[in-house]
């Protein structure tokens, strides 16, 4: 039994989002009280709600909240926590936070500070795994750092080669190098990057292994001399060296290939004496030959596929061991049964080279079925910080066969409704329906042999979109009309004793536009008009954010969001949209000019404003121009008057339904 370990009854997790919800949910499973801390950034966030007690750490920067040690500790001490979970990311692989937990008097879940030192360092790791006699590709992690040093260690290695940082991850540091002449640059900016990253510059070299598979397995060691694999999991597909989806079991595991790779890592976390969930990483060439990569002293983010594929609690093990318990089952007690596939909702720019992305969570509606999992860290009605990870949600799915599991994982991302902050969502599914990875053909070169390179192009504004949209802007005002009316009887819904309504929709998402013209054929029965064109739709089933239209004859399942009157958002066969409807636009503009206020009819940026209080304007007459949708917004007084107040300066971002100023009508 290790020295930290004793029985405790409050677990403070030193983490956020979606990892700080799934320890929290296990915590409370087993009776024990579970403590949130939160920046200011977070206040109102899931995991701080889910909480039993929670503590403000500080401002939004990490600096100051999550990777703010002696704050979190503090924390521990003035909420009684007896324990601490760190997740993973911030504090989980800082030795110099466990050790200072254990000073506290508070068991760290995780394991000893020596184990994270030894394999935080790539170099010591991986001369130490070297001696342990674990498969390690062949490379330099001396300590002689010069530039001189590492390009002769290259000679000698060959090309093509890795430079790596010897002190981090998360391809921070990283350079692949094909040709001797491009090493130096290499070297310097790799050493500049883990410099700034990890503040240490060292470096190590590998020699590069083309197309590999990145394939992990997950070890679990408790403080009595146990020590066993609970199989692998395939995290081949992934981008910048970030992970986007992970599999259990790897689609081209042999048993015995999975015994030899599991015998090392064990062996690996023999040698350091290890207590703990740790997961050694291995990459795998084409020929079967596996080599030693790192070792994560921690939870992986991608560990709901093993929990699926074994039918074990990670965290719930992680908590026993800390306790001072055994693992409780041997090698021989490790089962795989079926196949599991996660991937990872980040909010990110996908038309834009996937930069992180950041705002609001205008509607969140995770899918439910048998076999599918979802563990999240937001709400609807919550923001994404721009200070944090992007990775909002995972999207798990499980099946008895790995072509079952993938399907259902389509289906559910499809059914999954996120509106407002960008996503991947529609990158994942794409890369899901590809060729290579069904057939389970997938290697570290998948995005970049599959994807074009700067991102997805945004999704144009088709007809099936359009009308869809025509159809939900109708339904919801005759909706809302319905309900303020004494008395409406149903066939009575859409019908005109004289010429036919119709209704015109003006539409703009990103760059594209699109005009439509709807008129009802009966309650839920429309004909629309693009152009020339004529369409039929009906509506067979709608709710307040999920509806079954018919558009010519074909069924189509809607999921949609309307933050604003001019505003709804679309999720149709898993790809969004976000339009406005420029007629709602520019008539909310209208009525509110003929009220003496000048409101801003969605959220967006004040661009320009070109009246001061005092002015005389007349009737169409430029007053702002608000930037929203990527699109600009010209507000134009909709009568005499005299500018009696602008409440904003050009640059200000607006809310919806913000007096941007008042006029007062001329007599």
């Amino acid at each position: 039994m290790t020295n930290s370990a004793r029985a405790f009854t409050s677990i403070l997790v030193a983490n956020r989002g979606e990892i700080a919800c799934r320890v929290m949910r296990t915590a409370k499973a087993m009776g024990l009280r579970a403590i949130a801390v939160y920046s200011e950034a977070d206040a109102d966030a899931p995991h701080v709600k889910m909480a039993d007690d929670a503590f403000l750490l500080g401002p939004a920067p990490v600096g100051d909240s999550y990777l703010n040690a002696a704050r979190v500790i503090e924390a521990a001490k003035a909420t009684g926590a007896q324990a601490v979970h760190p997740g993973y990311g911030f504090l989980s692989e800082n030795a110099d936070f466990a050790r200072r937990c254990a000073e506290a008097g508070l068991v760290f879940i995780g394991p000893g500070p020596e184990a994270i030192d030894l394999m935080g360092d790539k170099a010591k790791a991986k001369r130490r795994m070297i001696d342990a006699g674990v498969p390690c590709i062949p490379g330099y992690q001396g300590k002689d750092q010069s530039d001189a040093a590492l390009i002769a260690a290259a000679a000698d290695i060959g090309f093509p080669i890795m430079v790596k940082a010897a002190a981090g991850g998360g391809g921070r540091g990283m350079r692949l190098v094909e040709q001797e002449s491009d090493l130096a640059s290499a070297i310097s900016t790799a050493r500049s990057e883990a410099e700034n990253a990890f503040g240490s510059g060292d470096l190590i070299l590998e020699r590069a292994i083309i197309q590999p598979r990145h394939v992990e397995i997950q070890v679990f060691a408790d403080g009595h001399g146990n020590a066993v694999h609970l199989g692998e999991r395939d995290c081949s597909v992934q981008r910048r060296h970030q992970k986007v989806l992970e599999e259990a079991p790897c689609p081209v595991m042999t048993p015995a290939l999975r015994e030899a790779m599991g015998e090392a890592a064990v062996k690996a976390a023999r040698d350091i004496d290890y207590v703990g969930a740790g997961t050694v990483e291995f990459l795998l060439s084409a020929d079967g030959a596996f080599y030693f990569l790192e070792m994560n002293t921690r939870l992986q983010v991608e560990h709901p596929v093993t929990e699926m594929v074994t039918g074990l609690d990670l965290v719930a093990l992680q908590i026993r061991i800390a306790q001072g318990e055994t693992l409780g089952f041997d090698q021989a007690g490790v089962a795989l049964t079926g196949h599991a596939i996660e991937a990872r909702l980040y909010a990110e720019d996908t038309a834009n080279d996937f930069l992180p992305a950041s705002g609001p969570v205008d509607f969140w509606k995770p899918a439910e079925g048998e076999g599918v999992r979802i563990d999240a860290g937001i709400a609807s009605g919550g923001e994404v910080s721009p200070f944090y990870d992007p990775m909002l949600a995972k999207v798990i799915a499980h099946g008895a066969t790995r072509e079952e599991a993938r399907l259902k994982l389509i289906a559910a991302l499809k059914e999954t409704a996120l509106f407002g902050v960008s996503t991947n969502k529609a990158f994942l599914i794409d890369a899901l329906e590809k060729p290579a990875f069904a057939s389970g053909e997938a290697t570290t070169a998948f995005i970049a042999e599959n994807f074009d390179a700067g991102g997805l192009s945004a999704p144009a504004l088709d007809r099936q979109t359009a009308v869809s949209a025509a159809l939900l802007f109708y339904l919801t005002a005759r909706d809302q009309s319905v309900a303020s009316a004494v008395s409406m009887p149903s066939p009575l819904l859409g019908w005109s004793s004289a010429t036919a309504i119709e209704t015109p929709y003006r539409f703009a998402a990103g760059d594209n536009d699109a005009t439509i013209r709807l008129t009802p054929q009966g309650e839920d029965a429309f004909t629309t008009h693009i152009g020339d064109e004529t369409v039929s739709a009906r509506a067979l089933r709608r709710t307040s954010h999920d509806a079954v239209l018919e558009i010519d004859g074909a069924r189509l399942h809607v999921l949609y969001n309307q933050p604003e009157a001019a505003r709804l958002q679309l999720s149709i066969n898993g790809r969004n949209s976000d339009l406005v409807n420029l007629n709602a636009v520019f008539a909310s503009s209208a009525d509110a000019a003929d009220a003496g206020a000048v409101t801003a009819p969605m959220h967006g940026a004040l661009i320009d404003v070109f009246v001061a209080p005092g002015d005389a304007v007349k009737k169409g007459d430029r007053l702002a121009i608000l930037e929203a949708m990527k699109m600009q917004h010209e507000l134009t007084a909709q009568a005499d008057g005299e500018v009696a107040a602008v409440h904003f300066e050009a640059g200000a971002q607006i809310p919806v339904d913000a007096v941007i100023m008042d006029i007062t009508p001329a007599e």
